[in-house]
């Protein structure tokens, strides 16, 4: 059962351009948290009811915090953005079925893209240095130096060439071709597609968490969907993002031209 919980805020600060860091006291939901799901936040603002889904990017069950990094993109999270150190914050989670981590992974390889960096960490950080991570950014960076605490090698990529190569992560996947047993990935779907249609050429298999524009995040609303191969392949149905994703496997996303 979802259900809701208060959250008090320890830190709330921007590490980037128009990205913050949110840490809050949650023991409740930290108990119950895997890397790859989300919460719904809620701004405390009348006005603006409807709560704004973040993926979880840290998880210390030691201190009972979620650590939530997200980008200030309307009224709703910058209204987030002002919540201040102490005062409490309503929350639901958590959110969605996460990734899933098994021993005969080995050697893996993330690939995060934008607001997909984030979630990456807490993974990272379960896989235990067994990691490979690719981070593509617009220009201004952020995390690197978490991840690089948790993974074997970090290759980073901006669209301005400002740090790493000039380029995106498919740029770096093809410079250095890396092997792993599984691929971890978040971002856009079209990095999505073609992080899936690389790993697929090289027989890895992939997880994949979409992305997408979502009002419940409970699976009530149905304005988040993924179209989805069903066991007869020559059939296909729409899943819900924030409820039966937001992680699928690779070969049972529909790729429509």
């Amino acid at each position: 059962m979802i259900k809701w919980f208060e959250g008090t805020v320890i830190e709330n600060i921007e590490i980037s351009p128009g990205i913050y860091k949110l840490i809050l006291s949650a023991q409740d939901i930290v108990g119950m948290a895997k890397s790859g799901q989300f919460v719904n936040v809620y701004n405390n603002s009348e006005k603006h009811l409807l709560p704004r889904p973040i993926s979880i990017c840290e998880i210390n069950k030691e201190k009972g915090t979620l650590t939530l990094v997200y980008s200030v993109v309307g009224r709703g999270t910058n209204i987030i953005s002002q919540i201040q150190p102490s005062e409490s914050i309503k929350l639901m989670g958590p959110l969605g079925n996460g990734f899933e981590i098994t021993e005969n992974h080995g050697e893996s390889i993330l690939v995060g893209g934008g607001v997909g960096v984030p979630p990456l960490l807490e993974l990272a950080k379960q896989l235990k240095g067994k990691t490979t991570v690719y981070l593509g950014f617009r220009t201004s960076t952020y995390l690197i130096e978490e991840f690089e605490k948790y993974c074997d090698k970090v290759y980073i990529s901006t669209e301005d060439g400002s740090r790493g190569i000039k380029g995106n992560v498919l740029d770096l996947l093809n410079d250095t071709l890396p092997k792993g047993k599984m691929v971890f990935s978040c971002g856009p779907k079209p990095m999505l597609r073609a992080v899936y249609n690389w790993a697929k050429d090289k027989s890895i298999p992939t997880q994949l968490s979409f992305e997408e524009r979502m009002a419940c995040g409970i699976g009530a609303c149905l304005v988040c969907t993924c179209k989805t191969q069903k066991e007869n392949e020559n059939d296909w149905e729409n899943r819900r993002v924030c409820k039966d994703g937001p992680v699928f496997l690779g070969d049972e996303v529909v790729w429509d031209d």
